[in-house]
């Protein structure tokens, strides 16, 4: 039986559904609300001879890709997170490195090896990233949009609750669509920066250590069960 606070998964498909299905594992009271949907931009694939390798910072990259990635399949993998480096390889792709916390951290490994041409297949908004020194080259695949709140969303976060924010994005639009009036609402983020971008004004506003949805159900499960005392 689910108990607690309802935990508000924001994060667009088909990430939202794989987290609610973590969270109803853990016996949370897991709510579907995406607000944002991914899909597929025109893109061109380069010569792979002109890269060393191929960074991935989302499994999105991987599934929206098409059939245009088969073009990079000589290159090593690089990538951000258990679940992209998955999809990349159940895509037919050899990954050669997990980073197992942000794509900045990846990136330093990256530069003290002999990497100097870095293909990056990633979306259309995205963060910025220090190279240091190598050759980082954007490639976008994909877009993630917004879209209206489903239409329980106003009642939901009219009582208090917890809500996940897998991004930057996620963050600001979750504090936008709250308003000033939060303080019963608590916010756990996938990163510090992620929390940041929420503002103040929370009752509770964490982040999780590392940028995986297990630490952020963790920290979603403590909160919860708390609200419920």
């Amino acid at each position: 039986m689910t108990r607690g606070l309802p935990l508000i998964i924001t994060r667009p498909e088909p990430g939202n559904a794989a987290t609610v299905a973590r969270a109803a594992a853990l016996g949370l009271d897991a709510r579907a609300m995406p607000l944002f949907a991914a899909r597929t931009l025109p893109w061109t694939p380069p010569a792979a001879d002109d890269y060393d390798v191929l960074l991935l910072t989302s499994a999105q990259a991987v599934r929206l890709a098409g059939a245009q990635l088969a073009a990079l399949a000589a290159l090593p993998v690089y990538a951000v997170g258990d679940a992209t480096a998955a999809a990349a390889a159940r895509a037919g792709l050899t990954v050669a490195r997990i980073g197992e916390a942000d794509a900045q951290s990846l990136l330093d490994v990256m530069a003290s090896g002999k990497i100097a041409r870095i293909l990056w297949l990633c979306g259309h908004d995205r963060s910025a990233f220090d190279p240091r020194g190598m050759t980082l080259q954007p490639l976008p695949c994909y877009t993630v949009a917004p879209v209206d709140p489903p239409s329980d969303w106003s009642g939901l976060i009219a009582a208090p609750a917890v809500l996940l924010a897998h991004s930057t994005r996620a963050a600001r639009r979750i504090a936008a669509l709250a308003g000033p009036s939060r303080a019963h609402l608590a916010l756990v983020a996938i990163s510090p920066a992620v929390a940041a971008a929420a503002g103040a004004g929370w009752a509770e506003r964490t982040a999780s250590e590392q940028p995986t949805d297990a630490g952020m159900l963790a920290l979603a499960a403590a909160l919860c069960h708390k609200g419920e005392k």
